[in-house]
């Protein structure tokens, strides 16, 4: 800490006793409280005794020198202000001391009044140091602070973003009763598929939000061709593939979602590389894709939709293993199975309510 009161402790250190002790009487009516010693061990032990705000030591002394002293001192006091005292042939070791951690250094004979500057200037640079250093401990703990408080807000306007993206999905499907839940339902299923193959939690949850926002694209997509009851027309097949594209353009400014949007695009690309919209194949689709793709082709057969039957269970899964291996990930497709026969009968929301039928 900064001193803001009390008397300042300064240690001198010189093997010659005349000039220890006019060096002490001279700090001492500067009002400095003043230990001596006359060696570098003895530097060392005052040290261990004393809080010491500056030393005053001579370079050239027995046993340890002033050039060894500087860094032994500074690891018992990191805060210590070293001032040198060194011979006019002596500026090559005082540098040296200087590289080590001294501040400064003075040359003998040393002029009284010079030594009461050095020693006011030593005693500020320190008293600076110990500020900066307490002034960057705040601003490092208001960075962490801050950047806590950042990270939350980032993460609540994150799940805003995505809930909102979630009540525009609800919404569009809101209109056709046979799409009702649907993309709850891949969510849900897709989630368990996920953690089937071992994915991560952070990994089963971008699945999840995927599943729940691979539909968003269809915003984009014609009211005439999505509540067509027939067969599509091959330019109304081409207009609704465009909705993996439009998906992926209206949550590409999200960045947070990262693979998220990845899935979004190619959940209709195909294991065998006939698939849109790039013609990926195999592992080159994105895995939350193909788990989102074989999701939702078994949410189609055991759904009730316009053009046909819903089947059960295990009608539907009969039906997609003929699909494994060219439209679906073997891998996947197998998880699904997993996750299925041990539901045994999945649970959905429906029209009139949840529970099964």
């Amino acid at each position: 800490m900064v001193e803001t009161s009390g008397p300042v402790s300064v240690l001198v250190v010189d093997d010659e006793e005349p000039i220890r002790n006019a060096l002490k009487k001279f700090l001492a009516q500067q009002q400095f409280d003043v230990y001596t010693a006359a060696s570098g061990e003895e530097a060392l032990q005052q040290l261990h005794r004393h809080k010491v705000a500056l030393m005053l030591c001579d370079i050239r002394m027995p046993g340890t020198s002033g050039v060894d002293l500087v860094p032994q001192a500074l690891e018992i006091e990191p805060d210590l202000a070293i001032l040198m005292l060194t011979a006019i042939n002596d500026a090559t070791s005082a540098a040296l001391c200087m590289q080590r951690g001294a501040m400064d250094y003075l040359t003998k004979p040393i002029e009284l009044a010079d030594l009461g500057r050095a020693v006011q200037r030593a005693l500020r640079r320190r008293e600076m140091q110990l500020e900066n250093r307490q002034l960057n401990q705040w601003l490092k703990e208001e960075v962490t602070t801050r950047t806590v408080e950042l990270q939350r807000e980032r993460h609540k306007l994150e799940r805003i973003s995505v809930a909102t993206l979630e009540a525009l999905i609800n919404a569009l499907e809101a209109k056709d009763p046979y799409l009702r839940g649907h993309s709850a339902r891949v969510a849900d299923l897709s989630a368990t598929i996920a953690g089937q193959i071992g994915l991560s939690d952070e990994e089963v949850e971008q699945v999840r939000v995927a599943g729940r926002l691979h539909d968003i694209g269809k915003i984009g997509t014609r009211e005439a061709v999505m509540e067509k009851q027939g067969p599509l027309t091959p330019e109304e097949y081409e207009h609704i593939k465009q909705h993996v594209i439009i998906g992926s353009q209206i949550l590409s400014p999200l960045a947070h979602l990262g693979p998220i949007i990845g899935a979004v695009r190619h959940h209709h690309e195909r294991w065998d590389g006939s698939g849109y919209p790039d013609g990926l194949r195999g592992e080159e689709i994105p895995v939350g894709a193909r788990i989102i793709g074989a999701a939702e082709v078994y949410d189609a057969l055991s759904s009730s939709r316009p053009y046909q039957e819903k089947l059960t269970p295990e009608q539907a899964i009969e039906r997609m293993s003929q699909l494994s291996g060219t439209v679906l990930d073997p891998k996947v497709f197998d998880a699904l199975s997993s996750v299925v026969a041990r539901r045994g009968t999945l649970v959905y929301l429906d029209e009139g309510g949840a529970g099964p039928e």
